[in-house]
């Protein structure tokens, strides 16, 4: 009769991209950014104390790239010393262990020793915690050619009273837009695996957003503990593991980071539809830390238009990003008699202001979408004069 070993309770993490920039937002703000990649490391830390997980793996894309500046080098280095417990680090596509790999500079390679990249797929055991290993399929360039997740299971016998824990990074077929490639990993295989006891859980990183795979309970993406994206379902994210080789697997969600990444539209036809969009907008917390894109369509005077872009311009100093997405927006300005009546102007200004109301009513599309926008334009100015 096979003992069960006891349980392995660890923090399965991935995707950290420590030293990703966003080009849309501010200097401010990309610098809180960062920050917040290097502050998750340590909100780990204090999670794998409060809730006794005894490891931590990082499946894969611990780093942006393998160019990086010194400094948030050493700043992740330092946030790695502080980890309570061993964390295992697994090169991905960002940061594969290739001739210029980050992994090979001289802070990693002088790091305390429960600072473990996984270099080859070669199990390790873990410090201090008898009957569990890990074993890792680290990327060796950003194009691999063949399923490496396949390849580490091949070299893996049945593991004997022992949780072995398998650390991967890649798309999986049953998910990627293009199964056929040849570093897709095969879920089918990585369950066999599972099944013959070569791995007990399998730890995927590269999809940001958390994610169960498959039927056996035992292969999920924690997600990024930071969001990056838009489109990501449920980052933010860790997971906590509990693990036996003889079967037991229970999983938990972690909440980590605090960033939000919204891309929302509105129909905006009125002073009514505006007022609904103002309290959307202003209700939202944690402004500094929100990325905002927002596309309008419907049909608005000028008054309307004037104070939607002063809203934007408004509650943009205090989200990290708040644009406006032109490829959803469909807002079409129609400036009214309120708006003909509204305005005291005289010559040349009143020659063009009318000029620019017939050519914004014009059947050319693009010649009365740059009307509207002369004409916003103006009607800001004139109403920041005080001639409104």
């Amino acid at each position: 009769m096979v003992q069960s070993t006891p349980p392995a309770r660890f923090i399965h993490s991935s995707d950290w991209q420590l030293g990703m920039t966003r080009a849309f937002l501010s200097d401010e703000a990309a610098a809180r950014f960062r920050q917040a990649r290097i502050d998750a490391i340590g909100t780990l830390g204090r999670i794998a104390s409060e809730r006794k997980a005894q490891f931590i793996v990082v499946a894969g894309d611990v780093f942006e790239s393998n160019q990086l500046s010194r400094q948030t080098l050493l700043r992740t280095v330092d946030a790695l010393e502080a980890l309570p417990v061993p964390v295992f680090l697994l090169p991905g596509n960002h940061d594969p262990l290739d001739g210029s790999s980050i992994f090979s500079s001289a802070p990693l390679l002088s790091a305390s020793p429960h600072i473990i990249v996984l270099r080859d797929e070669a199990p390790v055991p873990v410090p201090g915690l008898e009957g569990v290993e890990v074993v890792g399929a680290p990327w060796r360039s950003k194009r691999p050619s063949t399923d490496l997740c396949a390849q580490l299971a091949a070299s893996l016998p049945p593991s004997r009273g022992v949780a072995r824990i398998a650390v991967c990074h890649g798309q999986v077929d049953t998910l990627s837009p293009d199964p056929d490639r040849p570093e897709i990993i095969r879920l089918a295989a990585a369950e066999q695996a599972i099944e013959d006891g070569r791995f007990h859980y399998l730890a995927l990183g590269d999809r940001h957003s958390l994610t169960e795979v498959g039927r056996t309970g035992r292969v999920h993406y924690s997600g990024a503990p930071v969001a990056t994206a838009f489109d990501e379902e449920r980052p933010n994210h860790a997971l906590l593991v509990d693990l036996t080789a003889d079967g037991s697997c229970q999983v938990e969600a972690l909440s980590v980071g605090s960033w939000h990444f919204i891309a929302q539209d509105h129909a905006i036809n009125g002073s009514e539809d505006l007022a609904a969009f103002r309290q959307w907008l202003t209700s939202l917390p944690d402004k500094e830390r929100t990325v905002v894109k927002t596309g309008f369509t419907g049909a608005v005077n000028l008054r309307v238009r004037a104070d939607l872009d002063a809203l934007l311009e408004q509650q943009g100093t205090l989200f990290a990003s708040l644009r406006q997405r032109q490829r959803t927006s469909s807002l079409t300005v129609v400036p009214d008699q309120l708006d003909r009546d509204s305005v005291a102007l005289s010559g040349y200004a009143r020659t063009a202001w009318h000029q620019l109301i017939a050519l914004s009513e014009s059947a050319d599309h693009d010649q009365a979408r740059v009307a509207q926008d002369a004409l916003r334009l103006l009607y800001r100015l004139i109403d920041a004069s005080g001639a409104l």
